[in-house]
């Protein structure tokens, strides 16, 4: 059994960790400490609420602290928790600078401990289906893919009077989709950024179109934006004989917004109106046009990674280098709007 107590008792944890950490039988939920004693989220019977970060710190039968709090924390927090002799789980954005990055996990490293970062999105459906298509090799060898997760909030960007790294669109954001292409794809040859703030300096950073450049002319190209009245398809990818369209997003983040849970043996699954559509020539010079069905995404397979690793010795699942190379894009991204 492996012993876990959860930092911070807001959305973040109950709706996107505690469903699916509570999905591993082998994962026992001891504590979870809030600064405030009052919270909207129905307490799970059995775990000690706490409002003393202490009592986490000197439990000795906690093994595994998830930091689900806001990103300006984790650095500070991580650092305790390990200190404190604990492995760890943080939300993304991991923490603000790569150098920070590399501390935790030097720290961890000196001390036999373990350190991740929650990425769950690696578990999106749309996102294994598009690894499915391109690895069935009927695209041909593959040119260039397309990756875009837009909104219609402009609200949030026109609300946002000053501009903090950390809350910028493309940490919140592409520390989801710069992850899926650095896990897949791997590191590219170069990056062209273009990281905008659409509505003037004094606002956020609502905008972003990062191209990653690899051998054999492949582009990657992650693309979002606040001020998309129709979203631009979830993944596109075109290959030397055909392209593979998928409309729409993983449906996980959907059901659990309307508390429909993973308990339920359709959570997070596409209907046949979900499935993308796959176009392509074969070898005989055939046309082809057919749906894809969806793989299943599933968030628990990251505590599944996170319980294997610590109680069967298994490979990280989000290597270190992997987060130290994704908090590097970030920073360039930034970095390069600011130029």
């Amino acid at each position: 059994m492996l012993t876990i107590a959860y930092i911070g008792n807001g959305k973040s944890t109950n709706r996107y960790h505690i469903p699916f950490s509570q999905k591993i039988k082998d994962i026992r939920i001891k504590t979870i400490y809030s600064r405030k004693e009052q919270s909207p989220w129905t307490p799970i019977a059995g775990v000690n609420y706490v409002q003393d970060i202490n009592k986490i710190w000197d439990d000795a039968d906690i093994e595994l602290v998830v930091i689900s709090t806001p990103p300006q924390s984790h650095y500070q927090l991580a650092k305790e928790a390990l200190e404190s002799g604990k492995h760890v789980l943080v939300e993304k954005p991991f923490v603000e600078t790569s150098q920070q990055a590399r501390e935790l996990f030097d720290l961890a490293h000196r001390k036999g401990l373990f350190i991740q970062c929650y990425q769950n999105r690696r578990f999106d459906s749309d996102f294994l289906t598009v690894q499915k298509v391109i690895e069935s090799k009927r695209l041909g060898d593959i040119l260039e893919v397309e990756m875009h997760f837009d909104y219609f909030r402009p609200e949030v960007p026109e609300q946002t009077k000053n501009f903090e790294k950390m809350n910028s669109f493309l940490y919140s954001h592409a520390c989801h989709t710069v992850d899926q292409v650095l896990s897949y794809f791997g590191t590219p040859l170069n990056i062209h950024y273009d990281v905008r703030q659409l509505l003037g300096t004094n606002h956020m950073n609502d905008y972003f179109d990062l191209d990653f450049f690899y051998e054999n002319n492949l582009k990657v190209s992650v693309k979002s934006s606040f001020f998309r009245l129709k979203e631009r398809p979830s993944f596109i990818v075109y290959g030397k004989k055909g392209s593979f369209c998928k409309q729409t997003k993983d449906r996980q983040e959907e059901h659990l917004k309307l508390f429909y849970m993973p308990t339920n043996e359709d959570f997070g699954v596409d209907l046949p109106e979900h499935y993308g559509t796959l176009t392509y020539i074969d070898d005989n010079g055939t046309y082809h046009e057919e749906k894809v069905i969806s793989e299943i995404g599933d968030y628990s397979r990251i505590y599944q990674g996170v319980y294997n690793t610590l109680k069967k010795g298994q490979p990280k699942i989000v290597k270190d280098q992997e987060t130290i190379e994704q908090i590097e894009i970030l920073e360039a991204g930034i970095k390069q709007m600011n130029d």
